[in-house]
């Protein structure tokens, strides 16, 4: 299997990690090989966090280089934006219709922009959701991660069984099921 190139953008306190871990959970238990690395810009302040996820039958490095990535998971509008030079040509980009402002916006130094799924959309495949409205249908607004997750791994080769079997070894025992459930949301849609 040639090499294939993930990676997740958001906020701190967006669950990154979480979905960094399910992923590398899922890739490992497939077979592969599989390296993660993760960038923490004053995460727990709201800032950026990136995490990089390459895997196949063999991977040399952690880090997806500009126009390499296949699928493109941003937690926040303004995160996709950012990092969208990063998919390539024929890559997709899943983004959670959030609007999270930045200290320089906060601050009023900077503006947020306006239309970037549009923007975004007439450059890159681009599938949008509103997973924070989703998730607290479900009753738990934290599990929008796992939501977008979900939309992702249709872009990949496991079942959800196999997904399954990874959030009930990763996730604290008492989310699981709602973990499990927002995946399914995700995965199979509504």
């Amino acid at each position: 299997m040639n090499t294939k190139n993930i990676m997740i953008v958001g906020v701190g306190g967006q669950g990154t990690v979480l979905a960094s871990r399910l992923l590398g959970g899922i890739i490992m238990d497939g077979g592969y090989e599989v390296k993660i690395s993760e960038v923490h810009g004053m995460a727990q302040r709201g800032g950026s966090v990136v995490t990089f996820v390459r895997y196949g039958d063999e991977v040399c490095e952690p880090i997806v280089e500009e126009g390499c990535a296949d699928v493109l998971i941003a937690f926040e509008r303004l995160e996709a934006l950012r990092y969208a030079h990063f998919l390539k040509k024929d890559g997709v980009l899943i983004v959670n219709d959030q609007r999270m402002d930045p200290m320089p916006v906060v601050m009023g130094s900077a503006t947020y922009p306006e239309n970037i799924i549009e923007d975004l959309s007439k450059k890159y495949k681009v599938i949008s959701v509103d997973a924070i409205s989703k998730a607290k249908e479900l009753g738990n607004a934290k599990v929008f991660n796992v939501i977008v997750l979900g939309i992702a791994a249709k872009h990949m080769d496991f079942t959800i069984e196999q997904w399954n079997a990874v959030i009930e070894r990763e996730v604290k025992p008492k989310f699981v099921e709602i973990n499990k459930t927002a995946f399914k949301e995700g995965f199979c849609g509504s």
